[in-house]
């Protein structure tokens, strides 16, 4: 019987909680880093990210221990970029999934250290991999520190500082959001299907082509909602982007432009799934996903 889409999601999202659970540092006698490592990973967000890879994973063989500690490794890595993408140096953000932010919570020192903590844990749960051969897990280590490095999101988030206060054009947006969100979602895809011990050269291309599509998709929503949404829905400032006279897709393009562009980043997502069967299903909907929601 096939899987309903609801609840692969709650049971990727149950596997990857429990793998978070028991990477991070135990609840007894909490040190404020501690504490704060909790707090800004466990029971928190969308976890888009492991869901992908899970999803991935499943397009092509079986779901096993090493996609789990991949979706934390890859989750880990987001969290500690939400840590600093928030810091009054970067966003400067009050709000994060509907509480205060790391810094906020806690302390500036305490949220640097927290994201750096998370980063380190990230890495560590790629030497944790039991199925993958060494020269397997070796080019998922790289791939990740690509994707979340200075050629990757760390590169987007450069890109996005640089930018702060001026008017940037539609190619200096996309490839800046190419890099800060989309990177890392294609490295879930890729990672979580070479999980699977399945994903051939052309099937890798075709997922990766999926991955940037719904990566770009899912930052042209985020602008689409910062632009209409409110601060109760979205569990963060709403109009933050405009209030740090930041280039959006938005601002570019107008909403009626912003929601074309969304429309046809989400035809090529699916496009790219063309060759896969029924078992792709949940990346297809996870496409659906990230173009409905509403926070």
């Amino acid at each position: 019987m096939k899987q309903s889409f609801d609840s692969f999601l709650k049971e990727c999202r149950e596997r990857v909680e429990r793998q978070l659970e028991q990477c991070l540092p135990p609840r007894q006698n909490d040190s404020p880093l501690n504490a704060a490592l909790r707090y800004t990973t466990l029971d928190q967000g969308k976890r888009i990210r492991p869901c992908l890879v899970y999803a991935a994973a499943h397009s092509l063989g079986p779901i096993n221990s090493d996609t789990d500690h991949i979706a934390s490794a890859l989750e880990l890595i987001h969290c500690y970029s939400l840590i600093h993408d928030d810091l009054p140096a970067m966003d400067d953000d009050d709000l994060r999934r509907g509480r205060p932010t790391c810094h906020i919570a806690y302390d500036e020192a305490t949220a640097i250290l927290a994201g750096d903590g998370l980063q380190a844990l990230a890495f560590e749960q790629l030497t944790q991999l039991s199925h993958a051969t060494a020269t397997t897990a070796l080019a998922l280590v790289r791939e990740l520190a690509q994707a979340a490095g200075v050629a990757g999101m760390v590169k987007g988030q450069a890109m996005d500082l640089f930018a702060t206060g001026t008017r940037v054009d539609l190619d200096y947006l996309e490839a800046m959001h190419a890099h800060k969100t989309g990177d890392l979602i294609v490295a879930s895809i890729s990672m979580g299907a070479q999980s699977s011990g399945c994903a051939a050269a052309d099937t890798l291309k075709n997922l990766r082509a999926y991955g940037r599509a719904i990566g770009l998709a899912f930052q042209v929503k985020d602008d689409i909602l910062d632009s209409e949404g409110n601060t109760a829905t979205l569990g963060k400032q709403a109009g933050a982007d405009q209030l740090h006279n930041k280039s959006t897709y938005t601002s570019l393009l107008g909403d009626d432009g912003a929601k074309t562009m969304l429309a046809q980043l989400y035809e090529q997502a699916l496009t790219a799934l063309g060759q896969f069967d029924e078992r792709a299903d949940h990346l297809r909907s996870i496409a659906d996903f990230i173009v409905s929601r509403d926070h």
